[in-house]
């Protein structure tokens, strides 16, 4: 599904973000010390090779919400921009710093030159995020960057599985 808002294009796809070769930069659903680990992260640092583990090593630890970049290496990309998405806890601010990790990976892209930028869904797996709220949060904080994002046109959050797209396609059609 794809949706226009203002001058930027907001898409959600089903696939796998490390084959991505139109964008010009990937985000990566990384954790605190930034070394690397399972899903997303850990298929990211696959594809791009060790180097990225000692680029990314050298920017952290990071908190929640907070987002660096990186070159992408053996990626199709020019960047990895790796955001630290909160563990869930309905008694933390959760929802600021999930929103946080999307507009400072989009700050990031912009101030780098970036035209198509892909999102995974951050913190719905491991860190336990219900993934429809996650999906409405992420969707909300894309969308109200529409007229910030510089030189940004397209947005994708792409989806690992069927359930994925169908939460992130209701949140985009919500906005």
């Amino acid at each position: 599904m794809q949706r226009s808002i203002r001058n930027l294009m907001i898409e959600c796809i089903q696939g796998d973000i490390t084959t991505q070769p139109d964008c010009q930069a990937i985000v990566n659903a990384a954790n605190s010390k930034l070394t690397g680990g399972g899903g997303v992260d850990g298929a990211i640092h696959r594809a791009a090779g060790p180097e990225l583990v000692e680029a990314s090593r050298a920017l952290g630890p990071i908190e929640a919400g907070a987002a660096v970049i990186t070159p992408a290496f053996k990626l199709p990309n020019d960047h990895v921009i790796h955001c630290v998405g909160p563990v869930y806890n309905p008694d933390q601010p959760v929802a600021q710093q999930l929103a946080s990790c999307h507009v400072r990976a989009l700050q990031l892209a912009a101030e780098a030159g970036v035209e198509q930028i892909a999102f995974p869904a951050i913190s719905t797996g491991v860190y336990g995020y219900p993934l429809e709220e996650a999906s409405r949060v992420a969707m909300r904080a894309v969308a109200d960057q529409a007229d910030a994002v510089g030189s940004i046109t397209l947005v994708r959050f792409v989806l690992f599985s069927e359930r994925d797209l169908r939460a992130f396609n209701a949140a985009l059609d919500g906005v």
